[in-house]
């Protein structure tokens, strides 16, 4: 998906969230609940984008016209590096319903979940505001 690959790299939060419908469903690297809707969603991704460095996607896989996309990326999480795999599902009106996100090696989704849990409290009053 063109739209959201070139926002994340723009580090174009407000872009990106505008690209979720608002039934999406995020799932975790690192979390094994989903998290069902556009503000959880929007907070979680705004947060991912202040824990990664140095991200960039490598790859995309699909068919740009389709429904399903894979964007596969690196990144750094202080000193540990990861790759890991955006899939991203978008509804009939273009808008991403389903977002699941994997990471690799177990250290890199471990920084990972350290680092995204500290960020926990600023990602809940995130989501609230968002929910209005």
């Amino acid at each position: 998906m063109r739209a959201f690959r070139e926002a994340v790299e723009a580090q174009d939060m407000d872009a990106v969230e505008a690209l979720l419908a608002e039934d999406v469903v995020f799932t975790s690297p690192v979390v094994f609940k989903p998290y069902p809707g556009k503000a959880i969603t929007a907070a979680i991704l705004h947060a991912v984008a202040r824990v990664f460095e140095d991200f960039r996607y490598e790859r995309e896989i699909g068919d740009p016209d389709g429904t399903d996309h894979a964007l596969v990326f690196r990144a750094r999480v202080g000193d540990r590096e990861l790759t890991g795999c955006d899939f991203i599902h978008v509804d009939e009106e273009g808008l991403i319903d389903d977002l699941m996100v994997m990471v690799r090696p177990l250290s890199g989704a471990q920084a990972l979940q350290e680092a995204m849990a500290a960020q926990f409290e600023t990602i809940a009053k995130e989501a609230e505001v968002r929910i209005g």
